[in-house]
């Protein structure tokens, strides 16, 4: 089975990370997969490295530690679950 890692990049005056949080939640609770988050302004130099987006959140979707993918801004649950379980096939 393929290893997947989502890492989620938001930060506290983000409105839409806040909105996007409660899917997440869920995501994590429903799937096993590797998640982490960081925060924009506290983890500069790890979001550096990951060229993340103006635009929050950003999630970078990786397979067996390669980037496959990204969804950036306010995203449904039934977008992240989508994104998911393409990435899993």
């Amino acid at each position: 089975m393929k290893k997947v890692k989502i890492i989620k990049i938001s930060a506290v005056w983000c409105g839409a990370c806040l909105i996007t949080d409660k899917a997440w939640k869920k995501l994590k609770e429903n799937y096993d997969f590797e998640s982490v988050e960081l925060d924009y302004d506290m983890d500069e130099e790890e979001v550096a490295k990951l060229s993340a987006k103006t635009v929050l959140p950003d999630f970078i979707f990786f397979v067996d530690d390669q980037e496959v993918d990204r969804l950036v801004g306010e995203v449904s649950y039934e977008e992240l679950e989508s994104k998911l379980l393409e990435v899993r096939k």
